[in-house]
């Protein structure tokens, strides 16, 4: 009877570890990890909508391979050591996807964490996708096979900017401003490098880094740049950086254009208003107002889902990744990041932009970049305002795909078939 009992037991324990089993395999889990306090709360909130847009958007459509995607957020609070734990608490729940994308020094921390966790337990394979971290080492000398960046790294976008700037002859003087750690000290690095090869009369007037997330006001800084004579500023800034920046140049009236990568939201056109129109500038894969059915119809179904934000449309990298992700699934018939991997080397995706692939040789998305200047919104070229300001963006130049590819230093430890 006690031996009945207990083999009732077993089998009743048997079952309901798979029935848990087959509970927790309805959905794939995406970890989302962003800095969801701190000083660039804001920006990860930004990131999460757009995530569960794109996941619900595949859902809607039946899911992927009989699966709903089921994003699950985690607070890094913008910090690498944060970041470190946090995907050790993912990978313990058997979590097989994350995404990221603010802070390349977060992200250099997860890739290296991911890369040692992927060697040590390859049944447990974690596979990222980088939605904004540009600092090109992650795609070049500490390029990890299962990392894969659906934005344009800092080189590709600074290649795209300087080739715009050299074209300007009112150009003459340039200030660099950086946050002070590995994308900021990238951008800085590529702007007086490209500077020099494409426009060497132009003088770089100064340089300087500054900590991340921690300047309330940037005055002192901008006394500089306006002291040194600058008409040109250079900045890669984002969050309350670029925020705080832009608001201190405007208090001081400093005349000179700035060139940014991140001055598109995220509270910058707010504080500039009538002030920025023809003196700010950014380079993106995308803004709202490049034209087209399409991308009018992504705008106008992000602002209908989250009615009582007021970001818009902006990483266009996220529907990508998310895209990529569910067409691999789809193509290997398998959730497994080892089969889904190679599935995403040389894939072609279709965005609002423009046709883009994934290099095979460096995992970084290849696609059209875009230099556009703040201006009034006006209902045709500058049909979408950011953040309901009455100012948007307007497109000075394209860039095609073709012509964003840089050569790279990365050499994969490819997994062994």
């Amino acid at each position: 009877m006690f031996k009945t009992v207990m083999r009732a037991t077993a089998l009743g324990a048997a079952l309901f570890a798979a029935g848990l089993a087959g509970a927790q395999a309805q959905t794939i889990k995406i970890a989302y990890l962003e800095g969801l306090s701190g000083p660039f709360a804001n920006v990860g909130e930004v990131g999460l909508r757009h995530l569960q847009f794109a996941a619900e958007r595949v859902n809607a459509k039946g899911g992927v391979l009989g699966q709903k995607l089921e994003v699950i957020p985690f607070d890094t609070k913008t910090s690498p050591q944060e970041a470190q734990l946090v995907f050790k608490q993912l990978v313990d729940q058997g979590i097989r996807y994350m995404m990221q994308g603010n802070g390349s020094a977060v992200a250099i921390a997860l890739s290296e964490a991911m890369g040692k966790h992927n060697s040590r337990e390859p049944s447990k394979t974690v596979l990222y996708m980088n939605y904004g971290a540009v600092d090109p080492i992650l795609t070049n000398d500490k390029c990890n096979y299962y990392h894969f960046r659906f934005d344009a790294d800092v080189d590709m976008k600074m290649a795209a900017l300087t080739t715009y700037m050299a074209q300007q002859k009112d150009i003459r003087k340039v200030y660099l401003i950086n946050q002070d750690y590995a994308f900021g000290q990238s951008v800085a690095k590529a702007a007086r490098a490209m500077l020099n090869q494409k426009r060497p009369d132009v003088e770089i007037v100064g340089d300087d880094l500054h900590p991340l997330g921690k300047v309330k006001d940037f005055a002192p800084y901008i006394a500089k740049i306006k002291a040194s004579g600058a008409d040109s500023v250079i900045s890669g800034n984002w969050g309350n950086d670029i925020a705080l920046l832009i608001k201190a140049a405007k208090d001081a009236g400093l005349p000179a254009k700035f060139f940014t990568y991140y001055a598109g939201g995220l509270g910058t056109p707010p504080v500039i208003g009538e002030a920025g129109v023809g003196n700010l500038k950014q380079v993106t894969v995308f803004h709202s107002n490049i034209g087209g059915s399409r991308t009018n119809a992504e705008v106008e179904a992000y602002r209908n889902r989250f009615p009582d934000s007021k970001d818009d449309f902006y990483w266009t990298s996220i529907l990508a990744a998310v895209d990529m992700l569910t067409r691999a699934m789809e193509q290997t018939k398998s959730s497994d990041p080892v089969k889904v991997a190679p599935a995403l080397e040389n894939m072609k995706v279709d965005q609002v932009t423009g046709e883009g692939y994934m290099r095979a040789d460096n995992h970084q998305l290849i696609q059209p970049i875009f230099v556009s200047t703040f201006s009034r919104a006006n209902g045709k070229d500058v049909k979408f305002d950011v953040e309901r300001t009455g100012f948007g963006f307007k497109t000075d130049a394209r860039i095609e795909a073709k012509d964003t590819v840089l050569p790279t230093t990365c050499k994969f430890k490819k997994p062994k078939a």
